[in-house]
C-alpha cells in the first residue's frame, strides 16, 4: 500500500476526532440563558434546608448546596446551621457527589448519603437519622428597588442611551454582557441586579464569566460559583483583592443584586493619598466591608487614576444578563 493510500484513512481519523473534540467543546460551552430551555438537571439543582439530626447532636437547621456537573451528575455541599447568609455557621463544608438514575439522584460522602426526588432531598448522616430538606429558590431583599428620588437611571429596559456604542439590548429588553456607561462616576452607590447563565459542562472561570468594573478600574466579579469556597476570582470578589466574607451566589438563572457604596481614591499632584473604597451587598447580605482597593484589576480598561470614569460591565465571552441599574452620586 502507497504513503498516499495509509494518509487518506489517517487523515480521516484525524478529521473524525477533531469534529468530536469540536462538539464536546462546543457542548461544554453551551450557555443557556432562556430558563425555557433548560435540561432536567436543572430542577435537581439548587438549595434545600430543614431540620438534620448528627450523630451525637441535636436536631438543628442545615442546608445543601446541590451543582449540577452535566449529564446527570452532581456535586453537593452540607452545610451545618443552613444555607449561606441564612444560618450558616461558617464552618467546613462536608461534600457529597453522585447522579441522577431511574428518575432519582444519589449523593454520597463522607458525612453520610442524600437521595433527591420530586423537589425533596432525604438526607441520611453516616451513623444518624434520616431527615427531609425542602428544595427551595430565595430572593435578594433588594430584586427590584425602586430608583430614589435624584438617582441617575443606567438601564430600565427601555434604551441604551446611557451606554457609549457598541452596547446591546436582548429581545426581552435585557442589557447583555460588554458595556460601558457615558457618564464617568466618582464617588456612588450602585445598584445592578444581574443573570448568569446555566453552564452545567463548565467549570471555574468559563462559567458564566463577566465582572462589573467600578470606575473601569475594580473589578467585583460576575462568575456562576454557587456552592464553591467563594474567593477573589468568584463572584462577590475583588479580582485578586479580597475576597468575600461568604459566597452568597445564587445558582444560575436566578436573579442577583449587586449594591455598592463606592468612594474613589484621593491624589494630590498625582501621587495617591488614599485608596479607592468600597461596601458590597451580594443579594441583600454585606460582603465586603469598606474593603479597600489596592490596585485596579489587571484586565481592567482603565488603570489606576484620579479621574472620574464610567462602569464597565465585561465581555468574558459568556452570556449574562443586566437590568435595573441606577446610581446615586455622591461629593
Amino acid at each position: 500500500m502507497t504513503f498516499q493510500a495509509l494518509r487518506r484513512p489517517m487523515l480521516a481519523v484525524v478529521m473524525l476526532a477533531s469534529f468530536v473534540l469540536a462538539a464536546g467543546e462546543a457542548k461544554k460551552n453551551t450557555a443557556i440563558i432562556d430558563i425555557e430551555k433548560v435540561d432536567a438537571d436543572f430542577a435537581v439543582q439548587g438549595e434545600y434546608t430543614g431540620e438534620v439530626t448528627l450523630p451525637g447532636k441535636e436536631k438543628a437547621k442545615a442546608g445543601v448546596q446541590v451543582i449540577a456537573r452535566g449529564n446527570g451528575k452532581f456535586h453537593a455541599e452540607f452545610l451545618a446551621g443552613g444555607l449561606p447568609g441564612d444560618g450558616w455557621d461558617k464552618g467546613a463544608k462536608s461534600p457529597l457527589d453522585g447522579i441522577t438514575k431511574d428518575g432519582a439522584t444519589t449523593l454520597t460522602g463522607a458525612m453520610g448519603s442524600a437521595e433527591i426526588k420530586d423537589g425533596k432531598m432525604t438526607l441520611t448522616p453516616t451513623g444518624g437519622t434520616a431527615s427531609d430538606l425542602k428544595r427551595i429558590v430565595r430572593e435578594s431583599p433588594t430584586l427590584g428597588a425602586k430608583v430614589p428620588a435624584g438617582a441617575l437611571v443606567i438601564f430600565d429596559g427601555t434604551n441604551l442611551d446611557q451606554f457609549q456604542k457598541g452596547a446591546k439590548m436582548s429581545e426581552d429588553k435585557l442589557l447583555e454582557q460588554g458595556a460601558n456607561t457615558l457618564k464617568p462616576l466618582q464617588n456612588f452607590t450602585l445598584h445592578v441586579e444581574f443573570k448568569l447563565s446555566y453552564m452545567p459542562e463548565a467549570s471555574g472561570q468559563g462559567r458564566s464569566n463577566s465582572g462589573c468594573y467600578l470606575q473601569s478600574r475594580y473589578e467585583c466579579q460576575i462568575l456562576d460559583s454557587f456552592g464553591l469556597k467563594g474567593e477573589n476570582n468568584e463572584c462577590g470578589g475583588f479580582y485578586t483583592i479580597r475576597k468575600p466574607d461568604q459566597n452568597m451566589c445564587f445558582p444560575p438563572l436566578s436573579w442577583q443584586t449587586y449594591d455598592i457604596d463606592y468612594t474613589a481614591a484621593t491624589y494630590e499632584g498625582g501621587k495617591k493619598l488614599k485608596n479607592a473604597t468600597a461596601v458590597v451587598k451580594h443579594n441583600g447580605v454585606v460582603i465586603h466591608e469598606s474593603v479597600e482597593l489596592t490596585h485596579s484589576t489587571t484586565s481592567s480598561p482603565l488603570k489606576d487614576g484620579p479621574e472620574p470614569a464610567p462602569l464597565h460591565f465585561q465581555n468574558h465571552g459568556n452570556q449574562v444578563r443586566y437590568r435595573n441599574i441606577w446610581v446615586i452620586e455622591k461629593p
